[in-house]
């Protein structure tokens, strides 16, 4: 693609980037909308233990993604980048070498998974009565890994190399096909947990067939090469999604630690309640990803090409986008948060209904901000600022949360406040870690705003 046709640098603002953020928005809705079938499923079909256990495994697998997305992100926008700056030698080696990494990286740990499966349950925390149900999903899972992370990173590459109607194809594909597998193997056919599983294996071999026809198009600039010299290009890839990696894997410590403190005060039914309120803050989040995604491959391609007008005016329309997401979910939340939590369990787990829309309303004001956190943290990372952008990912995810629930959880732990406040208070950490950090991620965002950057460019082509 030339740069005259490259409607990332050329093309009319809004719908340019509604081209590449629509596509994207549907498919991650497809994507959310699986995994929110997922808990109705498997939480009126099989009950609230299993959606406990699905829930505990969250922290083990969001480590996962969180290389996985490392690499994704990275590399996608290092590609992108050298796209811009009309380097496709440079980005065919970036894109070949980070598909490499992710398939080593997942298959090792496959495969190291079954060696170390009771010592990683013990970690997780997993209480006695449910290692049975969650070692008869994780069994079946740790495969599929492999083909839907490396598939994963392939989507963020296609979408990249202006392909961005098919990846949203691929994920309708994945997703329908997961949600109708369901209906047969956990509702019709009654197999638990392992009909879960089943359906997200099947499904993400689906969704890979799609992406491959990939390698077809004539169109495409990206080229997969086997043999790869300079591999300083994967690390240089990993350093600047390092904000998503922390993003990521800081969410999985937080589960960890919000399963520890809900286990310990409200008990596996806590645990339960807390994976409904969680489909929902995965949902905002996901819908932002779908605005980041345009952002991250519009930013870079300018960014190489020394657009900073466009970025900005890309960032404002992302900005918009990612504001209202979170105000219609928060009011949502306010107004049918009884309706909303009573989707994923039976009539038979009512009290945890009522628990799960009780921690609701404790939490909603992170909506507000949360992905406008996530935005700016992607706008950084798109102009090769991965310190600033490392910060806001590390002070949203982890330290900030942790410190906060740790310390809430103590101050209401104390005999004089016990009686004065709910067990769940503690989870006000949540929006009030976002908060801070907005004024945070504000800060970094207008000391590096685009009006004062220089691009590191001229970019010198590299050859293999």
């Amino acid at each position: 693609m030339t740069p005259e046709k490259n409607p990332a640098l050329t093309g009319a603002v809004l719908p340019t980037f509604f081209y590449y953020a629509v596509p994207s928005m549907v498919g991650l809705i497809a994507l959310t909308t699986t995994s929110l079938v997922d808990g109705v499923f498997v939480g009126n079909y099989v009950g609230a233990e299993a959606l406990a256990s699905v829930n505990l495994l969250v922290p083990l697998l969001t480590v996962l993604y969180a290389l996985a997305l490392m690499l994704a992100i990275g590399g996608s926008v290092g590609a992108g980048t050298h796209m811009g700056a009309k380097d496709p030698g440079t980005a065919s080696s970036v894109f070949s070498q980070t598909l490499i990494a992710t398939v080593a990286t997942t298959a090792l740990f496959t495969f190291s998974s079954i060696v170390f499966e009771p010592w990683l349950f013990r970690l997780l925390n997993i209480p006695a009565e449910l290692v049975p149900m969650v070692g008869e999903y994780f069994g079946i899972l740790r495969w599929t890994l492999i083909i839907q992370l490396t598939t994963m990173v392939l989507y963020y590459f296609v979408r990249a190399d202006g392909h961005p109607i098919l990846a949203t194809v691929s994920l309708l594909v994945g997703s329908l096909g997961n949600i109708g597998l369901d209906l047969f193997f956990v509702c019709q056919w009654g197999w638990g947990l392992a009909g879960a599983a089943w359906s997200t294996a099947i499904a993400q071999v689906a969704q890979a067939a799609v992406l491959c026809i990939y390698f077809f198009s004539r169109k495409r600039t990206l080229h997969f090469i086997w043999r790869q010299t300079r591999w300083s290009h994967l690390f240089k890839a990993c350093y600047n999604g390092v904000s998503e990696f922390i993003n990521e894997i800081s969410a999985g410590i937080i589960i960890w630690l919000l399963n520890f403190l809900l286990i310990g005060r409200l008990g596996v039914d806590g645990v339960a309640a807390f994976s409904v309120v969680s489909y929902y803050i995965y949902l905002s989040l996901m819908l932002t990803y779908g605005v980041a995604d345009a952002l991250h491959l519009l930013v870079s391609q300018n960014f190489g090409a020394g657009n900073p007008q466009r970025i900005r005016q890309f960032l404002s329309t992302a900005l918009i986008g990612s504001s209202g997401i979170g105000l219609i979910l928060a009011i949502s939340l306010l107004l049918f948060g009884d309706q909303l939590t009573g989707w994923f369990l039976s009539g038979e787990d009512a009290a945890i209904v009522e628990e799960a829309s009780r921690l609701a309303f404790a939490i909603w004001p992170l909506f507000l901000v949360n992905g406008v956190n996530v935005i700016l943290s992607c706008y950084l990372t798109a102009i090769h600022r991965p310190t600033p952008s490392a910060i806001v990912a590390i002070l949203r995810g982890l330290i900030l949360p942790a410190c906060l629930l740790l310390g809430l959880a103590h101050l209401f732990d104390q005999a004089a406040l016990r009686d004065s406040f709910s067990q769940w208070s503690f989870l006000w950490a949540l929006p009030l870690a976002e908060w801070i950090t907005f004024a945070v991620a504000i800060a970094f965002c207008y000391r590096h705003r685009p009006d004062r950057f220089e691009p590191a460019f001229p970019l010198q082509p590299v050859e293999d």
